[in-house]
């Protein structure tokens, strides 16, 4: 028997022996890969849903004081509360809640950003578009599904921060006392309450957001490229 017939049997015997041949280096890369993106994904969404919701925390609060109470909103109205509240109760009481808000908006925007990241990649090997920017309609479908999946999970932590920034500061002592009085006081199916219309105002609100997103992201991708052409071609 020949060399190369004596190299092929003894690999035969090595397979049938139960051995198993090693992974190409690039498949351990790709998975290596795909994880430092998702981890990336999440970073990155849970720091950006920080800043913004920080940011606008005192409107957000005098949002919900409007709509839990009998007065009328106007913006002169919305600007008086926010300043009998500053006078009353000094600048930083502007944020009360705010600790709340974050509880829910860090894990909730990590993972919808995350999500949306990864539905992309799904939707885009689903459609043969993989490494692409997606159609239309698998577009807003990746935003919607995102958008589902991040209120699903944290929807119960987005009741209590509402319920801490219209309640008296001595009602809650935290975030744990919250849920514990209400699971203990009025049950656990008040957690979920008005979860239904939430997923109903999400799943077209996320959806065209991500879309418009993703569409001015492409657009500008594309007339970027069509400026570096023109200015190889002069």
């Amino acid at each position: 028997m020949d060399q190369v017939g004596m190299g092929n049997a003894e690999r035969q015997g090595a397979l049938t022996k139960g051995e198993v041949l090693p992974r190409p280096a690039s498949s351990q890369s790709e998975g290596f890969k795909q994880g430092r993106s998702v981890l990336n994904s999440l970073l990155s969404g849970a720091f950006a849903g920080a800043v913004a919701k920080t940011a606008v925390a005192p409107l957000d609060r005098t949002k919900i004081i409007f709509q839990v109470s009998s007065n009328r909103f106007s913006a002169k109205e919305a600007y008086r509360l926010i300043y009998r509240t500053y006078l009353k109760d000094g600048f930083f009481s502007l944020w009360r809640g705010n600790s709340a808000t974050m509880v829910r908006v860090i894990p909730y925007a990590a993972i919808q950003f995350c999500a949306h990241e990864q539905y992309k990649r799904i939707l885009g090997q689903y459609y043969g578009f993989q490494g692409k920017a997606l159609p239309p309609v698998p577009r807003l479908m990746a935003g919607s599904l995102a958008g589902t999946t991040a209120a699903m999970i944290t929807y119960p932590l987005d009741m209590v921060r509402a319920r801490m920034a219209v309640t008296p500061k001595e009602m809650y002592s935290n975030i744990l006392d919250v849920f514990v009085r209400i699971s203990r006081e009025e049950g656990l199916k008040t957690i979920y309450r008005g979860f239904t219309p939430t997923i109903l105002g999400v799943v077209p609100y996320a959806g065209l957001s991500f879309f418009t997103y993703e569409t001015l992201k492409k657009l500008h991708a594309e007339s970027l490229m069509g400026f570096i052409e023109e200015s190889v071609t002069k």
